[in-house]
């Protein structure tokens, strides 16, 4: 009609009064997600733990020799003859439930976390680069070392004395040297956690990213597996 001067009806954008323009980003993945990432973290963790427990004792009595004193080293070998000698094949699995334990825990927790730590990063500064899951990866690593340090250090005392039991042996920490006894260590703990989180989960996640987009491979045991 002359002299209407409305705009077309098509570059009038119709917007739904109970919808926004921009629906905001969950913070948190599904919980689903981060109970499924926890399990299955998890259990894998404490599956290689049991494997590899006896290693993980050897290396312990290796750390401890002479302690305060001077005197010479044997090699893992040799510890590990002594150990059998002395103390019987089953010293080779002291400390395995605090060992299970930590395991399951520590293995969940951090990658339980690392998801959830990722899109608070993502929320809060719009992005998910490679530093942010560094950063994220770090948190988690740190965090669950935290957590978990008293398990390792009950751990450690039982690879020690294998006539202990777990928690006979938090009393006796607890009573004669304090309850921050079971954070002895934590400090380079925790950095050692954050470096290895950080570099495993963020090149893990970023290197799924490329092939997922450089690729054919989709979402499932291959992509994992070349991941």
């Amino acid at each position: 009609m002359i002299g209407d001067v409305s705009p077309p009806v098509a570059s009038i954008p119709v917007v739904d009064g109970n919808e926004e323009l921009k629906k905001p980003q969950n913070l948190l993945p599904p919980f689903s997600k981060v109970v499924s990432h926890f399990g299955t973290s998890g259990v894998s963790v404490a599956l290689a733990t049991g494997v590899t427990h006896p290693l993980d004792v050897l290396k312990v009595r290796l750390q401890m020799q002479h302690v305060g004193q001077r005197g010479p080293l044997i090699g893992m070998t040799e510890t590990f003859l002594q150990l059998i000698k002395n103390e019987g094949p089953r010293s080779l699995y002291l400390g395995l439930t605090p060992a299970l334990t930590r395991s399951v825990l520590y293995g969940g927790l951090r990658l339980g976390l690392y998801e959830p730590t990722k899109f608070s990063f993502d929320w809060a500064f719009g992005s998910t680069n490679v530093l942010v899951k560094i950063a994220s990866g770090a948190f988690a690593g740190a965090f669950s070392t935290a957590l978990t340090n008293p398990v390792e250090v009950v751990k450690v005392r039982l690879q020690m004395n294998p006539n202990a039991v777990a928690i006979a042996e938090v009393r006796e920490i607890v009573s004669k040297e304090g309850i921050g006894a079971l954070w002895k260590g934590v400090g380079p703990a925790m950095v050692r956690a954050a470096a290895l989180t950080a570099s495993q989960l963020a090149t893990y996640d970023e290197a799924k990213r490329i092939l997922v987009k450089q690729t054919s491979l989709q979402e499932g045991f291959h992509l994992h597996l070349c991941t």
